[in-house]
């Protein structure tokens, strides 16, 4: 059954891709070239293989395809598929902008099409003899015998002038074209120049004086794989160093691949320096893999995971719950086991990939949620669909007395772009309201 529906999604999408990569192709290729021209060759090549590269960035992961291949089909598949977003949105406003001038043209040719109003009888003089009036031609009149002027001819229907149409799909095509690259490109930028900082201070009441002001690096969604390598990672690793911050957490979804694959990209995490140390839960991604392995691999690294289990901190207690995708692998959260037996007069801080786990730590009395996996969206507007799948997509809110606080991620899954939805890490100050 899993395989039919799964073949049935398949379909479904690979028509989907037919479709759209066919309006593409009538909108920037049949519409604003010459058949038999150059980019009307280039152009319809295009949209077959476009769409191939796509696909086969995301075949190539599912099926373990060696890495390098990988590598090779996920920088020109994955940018084409957030270029592919942004030239359909500005393509749709460029509709408008032609049903606008339709309907401008429709009026300018009703106004010429109306007939001039007949000139008004010349009036005849007062006093003057109505028999010799009535007898004599009037000055314009034409003579009795004289043929009448011509009716105006009717136009007939609007021939849409084809020079015009093709420099309004010209300069339509050029316009969304050049709006679709520029907003990629400042998105791949963002992802590229490494994440932000991001300072906030959260108050818990538990929290003692000694421990007011402790910090915690919050970073998530990092995702290292075939697109965001150890160049990354060293970008992420040193953005949190320079903050200086108590204690890092890794808020799950750290890697898209195998440790054989991707262990030296996450070498530069062994250089994370902070008082406490770091901490790593599971994300989904991790068991789209080899997560056990990961785990072994991220301890050689100085990391700590926390596998539904818990730390005793000064002033508070860290503890990390497992993502809900490992329930799959019989490996799943166990808030009871991470949470059940502690001392509830201390206040405690969850490390939880998903931000739908809010609702099982309130039921634990958890007085801080730390979360990713939403991206913030990462692709407007997908931050609308981020928030009908999670409670928060982004920032702190407050759930009876747990809050819980969504990081953006530091990296992208999928197209290496951002686009509403800054990348970053943020430092959580805790505060005590006894200070």
């Amino acid at each position: 059954m899993t395989v039919v529906v799964g073949l049935l999604v398949a379909v479904v999408l690979i028509a989907l891709l037919a479709v759209v990569h066919r309006y593409l192709w009538r909108r920037l290729v049949r519409d604003v070239s010459a058949p038999g021209g150059w980019w009307r060759r280039v152009g319809t090549v295009l949209a077959y293989v476009l769409p191939v590269l796509s696909l086969g960035a995301f075949v190539t992961r599912q099926a373990g395809t060696p890495f390098v291949v990988q590598q090779a089909l996920a920088w020109p598949g994955y940018l084409w598929m957030a270029l592919l977003l942004y030239l359909l949105l500005a393509l749709w406003a460029g509709e408008l902008v032609r049903l606008a001038l339709r309907r401008v043209e429709a009026r300018r040719d009703a106004r010429v099409a109306e007939p001039e109003p007949e000139p008004e009888p010349a009036s005849v003089p007062a006093g003057a003899d109505a028999e010799t009036s009535s007898d004599a031609p009037a000055p314009d009149a034409p003579a009795p015998d004289a043929p009448a002027p011509d009716a105006p001819a009717d136009p007939g229907p609007r021939v849409e002038d084809p020079a015009r149409r093709l420099f309004v799909a010209r300069t339509l095509a050029v316009g969304a074209t050049g709006v679709a690259a520029v907003t990629v490109g400042a998105g791949a930028y963002s992802v590229l120049n490494g994440p932000t900082v991001k300072r906030l201070t959260v108050p818990l009441a538990k929290l003692p004086r000694r421990a007011h002001g402790y910090r915690i690096a919050v970073v998530s969604d990092i995702h290292l794989g075939p697109v965001l390598g150890r160049s990354h990672c060293r970008r992420v690793v040193d953005t949190i160093n320079r903050t200086q911050p108590d204690l890092v957490a890794i808020v799950g979804d750290l890697v898209d691949g195998e440790v054989d694959d991707l262990g030296h990209a996450a070498a530069p995490l062994a250089d994370l320096e902070s008082r406490h140390g770091s901490f790593f839960v599971t994300g989904n991604h991790e068991y789209f893999g080899d997560a056990d392995a990961w785990l072994d691999h991220l301890r050689g690294l100085g990391v700590h995971p926390l596998e539904n289990a818990r730390r005793e901190l000064p002033g508070f207690d860290l503890a990390g719950v497992n993502d809900v995708q490992g329930e799959a692998e019989g490996d799943g959260p166990d808030f009871d086991k991470a949470l059940g037996d502690r001392d509830t007069s201390r206040a405690s801080v969850l490390l939880a990939h998903q931000p739908v786990q809010i609702h099982d730590a309130v039921d634990h009395g958890v007085d801080l949620q730390l979360s990713g996996h939403t991206h913030g969206g990462q692709l407007w507007p997908g931050n609308y669909l981020a928030e009908l799948a999670n409670p928060t997509v982004a920032g702190l809110e407050r759930y009876g007395d747990t809050q819980l606080y969504v990081s953006r991620g530091a990296g992208a899954f999928g197209p290496p772009v951002r686009v509403g939805a800054e990348s970053d890490v943020t430092v959580v100050t805790l505060a005590s309201k006894q200070a």
